[in-house]
């Protein structure tokens, strides 16, 4: 539908909170969009969750974190994609040097937009000319729900209901949204909160 002409990079910052993950990828697999990383993003997701999990007291946080990123890649194997040499050596003058690698990601798989919560990290002057947007998961994600609400809204039900632990109403699910920095995206689907 949607996905064979948009792609979109997502960075590790925003893979690491489960309700925006679970949504993303959630409307990537309805095919609204094409979602892409790198080894690179994944590794830093999975550090991100075993220092998370380790925080919450979890004694197997570092297999709790592998599972996580496997069953990423596992869903969506085409996702990955590794820059060639000569792109990955490459020195776009982001703010942050560390940052480099998720454009070097971005531009070989031509993506549109990195989906990230560090905008400040990748400024349109850079992004600009390489066609590339910087967006928060929340802003990419109402967009997202705009191109077709009626689709958006079935596939967010569908993913509200399979959630298990805990079970979640809908009330419940836009307050996980918002607590997860998903304001207006919990706006937009408070509309339609007797359809999630």
């Amino acid at each position: 539908m949607f996905a064979n002409r948009y792609t979109a990079l997502v960075d590790a910052c925003t893979l690491v909170s489960a309700p925006r993950r679970d949504l993303l990828l959630t409307l990537a697999e309805a095919e609204f969009f094409r979602v892409r990383w790198s080894q690179r993003i994944l590794d830093e997701t999975r550090a991100a969750l075993d220092k998370i999990f380790a925080e919450r007291g979890f004694a197997d946080a570092p297999t709790r974190a592998a599972r996580s990123v496997d069953a990423m890649h596992q869903a969506f194997p085409e996702a990955l994609v590794e820059a060639h040499a000569s792109v990955a050596a490459l020195k776009f003058g982001l703010p942050d040097a560390n940052d480099e690698h998720v454009l070097a990601a971005a531009v070989p798989t031509q993506a549109k937009a990195v989906v990230t919560e560090n905008i400040n990290d990748f400024p349109a002057a850079i992004l600009g000319p390489l066609n590339i947007e910087a967006r928060t998961a929340d802003e990419f994600i109402a967009d997202t729900i705009a191109l077709d609400e009626g689709k958006a809204v079935a596939t967010i039900r569908t993913l509200r209901i399979r959630l298990k632990r805990p079970e979640m109403s809908a009330e419940d699910y836009l307050r996980s949204l918002e607590a997860h920095g998903l304001f207006v995206t919990a706006s937009i689907l408070s509309g339609h909160a007797e359809s999630i």
